[in-house]
C-alpha cells in the first residue's frame, strides 16, 4: 500500500510538471486576448512556470499563431513559452465571446474613406521610431512585432503609399476584433464598420470588448445614437483629455453618420 501510494503521488507530480511550462522571453505580456492589439493584464518574467489551461489562434508572433491560455485567465504568446513541440499541448480553447457574426460574412476590409481616416489621425512615420508612448512603430501606426519591424514585407524607409498598404494589412485584425464582440443585431453600413474599427485600431480590441459601446450595440439600441453618445468618450490618454483624440472621436462620428446603401455586418455588400 505505501508503494502503491508513492507511485500515485510521483504519477500526479509527474503529470503536474507536464502542464507547467517556462517563459522563454524577458518580460512577457499576458493579454486579455489572444493578440497583440488586446490590453495587458498582468507580465511574466523569464523563467516563470505558467499551466496552459488552453490554446487559441491568434496574432502570428515570429511565425507562431498559437496563444496560450494560462491559469492566470490570459493569453501569452506561445512563442515565449518553451512548450518542447511546435503547435498544440491542449485543448483549444472554446468560443465562449459575446457576439460574432453567425455567418463570419462581415467586411474584412474597411473602405476607403475609414482607411484614409486612420491614415489622417495615426500620422506617417518612414522608418521605425517610438511613438509618444515609447512603442516601436512605423507607417501608419503600425506597431512593430519584432525587432527593428522585421515582419514587415515593405522596405524601409516607406513611402505613403506603401505605408497605406501596410495599414490596410494591419486594420483586418481590428475588424475582425470587432466581428467577435458583436452579435447579430447591430446592422452596419459601410461607413459605420469603417468608423468603429478606427476607434478599435485606436483603442485596442481588449478596450473595445468591454466598452459600453459594444455592449449597447448588442442590445439592439440605434447604431446612430450609441456612436454619438459613445465615441466621444474616448477622449484620454494617460489620465488627460488630449485633443487629438477629441477631434478623432469627432471625424469617426461625423464618418458613422455619414449615408451608404452598402451594408458591412454582419454580411458584408
Amino acid at each position: 500500500m505505501k508503494l502503491l501510494t508513492i507511485a500515485v503521488l510521483a504519477l500526479a507530480s509527474a503529470t503536474s510538471f507536464a502542464k507547467t511550462y517556462p517563459i522563454t522571453g524577458n518580460t512577457v505580456n499576458c493579454r486579455s486576448g489572444p493578440g497583440t492589439s488586446y490590453s495587458s493584464k498582468k507580465t511574466y518574467k523569464k523563467g516563470t512556470q505558467v499551466t496552459i489551461s488552453c490554446q487559441a489562434s491568434g496574432t502570428s508572433v515570429s511565425g507562431n499563431s498559437i496563444w496560450d491560455k494560462t491559469s492566470d485567465g490570459c493569453y501569452v504568446a506561445d512563442y515565449y513559452v518553451k512548450t518542447g513541440v511546435n503547435g498544440y499541448v491542449t485543448k483549444k480553447c472554446s468560443g465562449g465571446g459575446s457576439g460574432g457574426s453567425p455567418s463570419g460574412g462581415y467586411c474584412k476590409r474597411i473602405n476607403t474613406a475609414g482607411v484614409n481616416l486612420v491614415a489622417q489621425w495615426e500620422g506617417f512615420v518612414a522608418s521605425p521610431k517610438p511613438d509618444p508612448i515609447g512603442l516601436p512603430t512605423v507607417g501608419y501606426g503600425h506597431l512593430c512585432q519584432k525587432k527593428n519591424c522585421a515582419e514587415v514585407k515593405y522596405k524601409f524607409p516607406l513611402s505613403k503609399a506603401t505605408g497605406k498598404k501596410l495599414l490596410g494589412d494591419d486594420l483586418p485584425k481590428y475588424s475582425k476584433c470587432l466581428a467577435g464582440y458583436l452579435n447579430s443585431k447591430p446592422k452596419l453600413n459601410q461607413n459605420q464598420w469603417a468608423a468603429l474599427t478606427s476607434w478599435v485600431f485606436n483603442v485596442g480590441c481588449g478596450n473595445a470588448q468591454s466598452s459600453t459601446l459594444v455592449k449597447r450595440l448588442n442590445k439592439g439600441d440605434s447604431p446612430n445614437t450609441v456612436a454619438a453618445q459613445e465615441l466621444p468618450k474616448w477622449r484620454k490618454a494617460g489620465g488627460r483629455v488630449l485633443q487629438g483624440l477629441v477631434n478623432r472621436r469627432k471625424a469617426e462620428v461625423k464618418l458613422f453618420k455619414t449615408a451608404s446603401s452598402k451594408q458591412a455586418y454582419p454580411k458584408c455588400q
